[in-house]
């Protein structure tokens, strides 16, 4: 049986989005590897599945994995495809559409704008929650990686980031540390890794190590994740655009406890089906 999808793309973050709500679907990490095979499949950094609500008060399940098969908690760019894929093809027409994660409940706004607003949940610290390897909460952590001395923040947007303060994210070693940070013993389940530049109060650059897939052109929970540390070391206000390669979003955090919130584009490229088993 042939396989409907839909090619959505974040600011060049892209996506294959499946619907389980009308046809069923038998996913395991080949089919998922083939699907986000840029030569043998359709391409894509991650694929998304829109299921039934599982939890109370939500209109959907949101399910992530990364194109090396592994399944994520959360992703802040397929979180605003999403939102516009279940307008798009006729499942919600509600502005506010409320879906559970793997990490929690979220909240997605459709804008007028054809942006989409999300509500990230509120950032977590905690080195086990992250999970990181720590004895206590720091805004700064050591970690010798290849012999390096690296300075990092480590925090959980619903999946774990490790953030590097850099003087031009244009020159840092985002391949070649992003891969040894990403699988650094201190994270048990491995760690998305951003290389952020401040630029002003109200602004700053990044290019993300996405784990399991490597560098992608934007990252949603890691702009998310960026903004805190930056505002948690005191280097940015509460509402910053993020500038990353695939383009720009806006973050807002107002501090401790408070929710963070991400808008920014989502688009459809193409729809088409696919055979699972060729």
């Amino acid at each position: 049986m042939r396989l409907a999808f839909s090619k959505m793309q974040g600011l060049g973050n892209d996506f294959v989005v499946l619907d389980a709500t009308r046809q069923a679907i038998a996913l395991d990490p080949g089919l998922i590897r083939r699907l986000a095979d840029r030569r043998f499949g359709i391409g894509c950094d991650q694929v998304l599945i829109v299921e039934p609500p599982r939890l109370a008060g939500t209109d959907f399940h949101y399910r992530i994995f990364n194109a090396d098969g592994s399944e994520v908690e959360q992703c802040g760019n397929g979180a605003r495809c999403f939102a516009r894929f279940v307008r798009e093809h006729g499942l919600s027409d509600r502005a506010e559409i409320p879906v559970g994660t793997a990490a929690g409940p979220i909240r997605l706004f459709l804008e007028a704008d054809d942006q989409v607003r999300v509500d990230m949940g509120a950032p977590e610290f905690t080195p086990a929650r992250i999970p990181f390897l720590a004895d206590a909460p720091a805004r700064i952590y050591p970690l010798e990686v290849d012999g390096e001395h690296l300075s990092i923040g480590a925090l959980s947007m619903g999946n774990p980031h490790a953030l590097i303060l850099v003087d031009d994210v244009d020159t840092a070693a985002v391949a070649r540390l992003g891969a040894l940070v990403e699988t650094h013993p201190r994270f048990p389940r491995r760690v998305n890794v951003g290389f952020m530049q401040i630029l002003a109060r109200d602004h700053l650059r990044l290019r993300v190590h996405e784990r399991g897939v490597g560098e992608t052109l934007a990252c949603g929970t890691g702009a998310c994740a960026a903004m805190v540390h930056a505002r948690q070391c005191g280097l940015v206000e509460s509402r910053v655009r993020v500038s990353l390669p695939g383009g720009d979003l806006l973050i807002e955090w107002a501090g401790p406890s408070e929710v963070v919130w991400m808008t920014g584009p989502a688009v459809e490229v193409f729809r088409g089906e696919i055979e699972p088993s060729e």
